[in-house]
C-alpha cells in the first residue's frame, strides 16, 4: 500500500455493513488493511474513530475516519475514480439509486430484522410488512431493468444498489431457513430473485460470503438471544 494513500477498514465478519464496504473496496481494486474488531470488546481506536455510534464499519483513509456504510460507499466512489463506478454519472439516476438504496437499507432491513428477532403477532406483522416492501421494491426496479431478467444477467460489476441488496439478501436462504418462509420468491418477486441469484454467483461475492452453516448458526444465535431478552 503506497504511503500517503493508506486505507484501513475496521469491521467484523458478523456485520453485513462491513461486507458492503469490503465489496466496494474490492470492486474498485483498492488495497486495504482489515482490522477485525471484537464487537464485545471494541478497540480504543474504534471508539475514538466512531465515538457517536461506536459501531463498525469505520473506513480510515490517511488517518481520517469515515463512518456509516452508505456514506463510506459514496466516499469510496468519489475519491477513487479507478475501477467501476458505484453510482451513475447522471444526477437524476444517482438520486434514484440513492433513494432505493436507502429504502432497502432502512425500511426493508428494518422489517427483516424484526421478523428474525420476534415471534407471534409481532413477527407475523413484520413478515407481512417485509413482503409488501419487497413487492414495492420489485415494482420500482422494473424501471431500472426494462429488459427484465436479461438485463440483470448482462451486468458483471457491482454498483451501490447491488452491494446494498447483496448485503441484505445475499444470505436469504439462511433467513428463510430460520423463519420457515420464502422471502425472495421467484414467483412473487422474480426480478429480485434473479438479481440476488446473479449477485451471489459473482466470484467476488462468493469469496466474501461465509459458509451457510456459519451464517445459520449466527442468525439462530441472534434470534434466540432476542427472544430471551424479550421474554425477560
Amino acid at each position: 500500500m503506497a504511503e500517503g494513500n493508506k486505507v484501513i477498514l475496521h469491521g467484523s465478519w458478523l456485520s453485513l455493513y462491513t461486507k458492503r464496504v469490503e465489496l466496494a473496496l474490492k470492486t474498485k481494486g483498492i488495497p486495504f488493511e482489515f482490522v477485525d474488531e471484537d464487537l464485545n470488546n471494541k478497540s480504543p481506536l474504534l471508539l475514538k474513530y466512531n465515538p457517536v455510534h461506536k459501531k463498525v464499519p469505520v473506513l480510515v483513509h490517511n488517518g481520517k475516519p469515515i463512518v456509516e456504510s452508505l456514506i463510506i460507499l459514496e466516499y469510496i466512489d468519489e475519491i477513487w475514480k479507478t475501477g467501476p463506478a458505484l453510482l451513475p454519472e447522471d444526477p437524476y439516476e444517482r438520486a434514484r439509486v440513492r433513494f432505493w438504496a436507502s429504502f432497502v437499507h432502512q425500511q426493508v432491513f428494518e422489517s427483516l430484522s424484526l421478523a428474525c428477532t420476534s415471534d407471534g403477532e409481532v413477527q407475523e406483522k413484520a413478515i407481512k410488512e417485509l413482503l409488501e416492501k419487497l413487492k414495492t421494491f420489485e415494482e420500482g426496479m422494473k424501471e431500472f431493468f426494462p429488459d427484465g431478467i436479461a438485463s440483470i444477467e448482462r451486468s458483471k460489476t457491482l454498483g451501490l444498489l447491488d452491494i446494498v441488496l447483496c448485503s441484505v439478501f445475499g444470505p436469504h436462504k439462511v433467513q428463510e431457513e430460520v423463519l420457515g418462509i420464502k422471502i425472495v420468491d421467484p414467483e412473487k418477486t422474480p426480478l429480485i430473485f434473479s438479481w440476488v441469484t446473479a449477485l451471489t454467483e459473482l466470484p467476488l461475492v462468493k469469496e466474501l460470503t461465509p459458509p451457510h452453516e456459519k451464517l445459520l448458526a449466527l442468525l439462530q444465535f441472534f434470534r434466540n438471544n432476542a427472544l430471551k431478552s424479550g421474554a425477560a
